[in-house]
């Protein structure tokens, strides 16, 4: 053969897409099995097209999973990120996909490495990036995991299967703090922001900072150069101050607004009493479409936390409308609304994000071999 063949699954989890593996069957961390997820989903691609793989040449769609054995007593399985850089040929771990995540459990129960149980299966999940346990409860029909449902997710056609997701204990999952620098708001490069680490570093700034409305279209956010050029420097400088130089990944960024009417890309209307807060979010140099599941659980999180950019934010909507500030948030992006649960408390005389709560779909699109030269 001149092409070696490699087993694997394809998976849309959430709003994105993921090649999976069984960590059997690649070689372990390093350039080996870089370069074969590289190769398959077709990076580096000058392009940015990723025409040679299964890519779709944005960061939501060029990811991959590797899920394992656990190495952790309470997990079912061992769950390893990897996104993959559509023009460079760069793999991170630095940080989980949220997203990815929903696909783990149905992806565990499909390959037999979970019993299913009729009605709903728990799952447990040791993800490896972040030392961090997800319990994914997945619907099952006839012994795998259930596809078919009522559940809108925006930015996804259809209705699917719902999948609930608590990530447990979520705070410090890529700095070791939920509050990095020890403070909810610090000056970056010239403007307020807040950083903070729960379930994947995020830095939060202000619309209005950047002259911006915060619903901006991902395309608009992307032609504009210099936008992207201030954006990436707050986010390097941050990063530095974080702790976590040097990726590409994390810590994500974020501009944060107070709920104001929007229409979102399928050209649906939203009024502002139907969100808390609007947001976009820059995943490896580009807007988002919908909104990153990871930064989306941090942005949760930064609301309950007094002092926050998002907390000014989302508490001065809910105090005008009168609702309850302890019911999920209803985040405002680019595709919909995502309601997110948080919890957060004091412990010790300091804050901690005992967990969120999150909702997916997930699906099984292909399955069979890769095919490495």
């Amino acid at each position: 053969m001149t092409q070696k063949r490699i087993r694997a699954v394809f998976m849309r989890g959430g709003t994105s897409r993921a090649l999976f593996f069984h960590a059997t069957d690649l070689p372990g961390a390093g350039p080996d099995r870089d370069r074969i997820l590289l190769t398959a989903l077709g990076s580096p691609d000058p392009y940015g097209r990723q025409l040679d793989g299964l890519g779709g040449g944005i960061s939501s769609l060029s990811k991959a999973c590797i899920i394992g054995p656990p190495s952790h007593p309470g997990a079912d399985v061992d769950y390893t990120f990897a996104q993959v850089d559509v023009k460079n040929p760069v793999v991170d771990y630095q940080g989980n996909c949220g997203n990815c995540s929903s696909a783990v459990g149905p992806f565990a129960i499909d390959e037999r490495l979970v019993p299913g149980v009729a009605g709903e299966t728990r799952v447990r999940i040791h993800n490896t990036n972040t030392r961090k346990l997800i319990v994914a409860h997945v619907p099952v029909k006839d012994g795998e995991a259930a596809v078919e449902g009522d559940f809108e997710l925006a930015g996804v056609p259809g209705r699917g299967a719902r999948i609930a997701l608590d990530f447990l204990d979520p705070g410090g999952a890529g700095t070791g703090r939920l509050l990095p620098t020890g403070r909810p708001r610090d000056l970056v490069d010239g403007v307020e922001a807040s950083l903070v680490d729960a379930t994947n570093p995020v830095v939060f700034v202000r619309a209005k900072d950047l002259g911006l409305a915060g619903t901006e279209t991902p395309q608009a956010v992307d032609a504009d150069r210099s936008l992207s050029a201030r954006l990436e420097a707050i986010r390097a400088e941050a990063a530095r101050r974080m702790g976590i130089p040097g990726s590409s990944a994390v810590p994500k960024i974020a501009i944060v607004a107070p709920p104001t009417d929007f229409t979102a890309l399928d050209g649906a209307r939203y009024p502002l009493d139907q969100v808390d807060l609007v947001a976009r979010v820059i995943s490896m140099g580009n807007c988002h479409r919908a909104f990153a599941l990871t930064a989306a659980m941090c942005l949760a999180v930064a609301a309950r936390l007094d002092g926050t950019l998002v907390h000014e934010c989302a508490t001065g909507a809910t105090r005008a409308s009168g609702r309850s500030p302890a019911g999920p948030l209803r985040l405002g992006h680019p595709s919909g609304v995502l309601p997110i649960d948080a919890a957060v408390r004091v412990r010790d005389g300091a804050p901690w994000a005992e967990r969120v709560t999150v909702y997916r779909t997930a699906r099984r699109l292909m399955e069979g071999f890769l095919r490495i030269p």
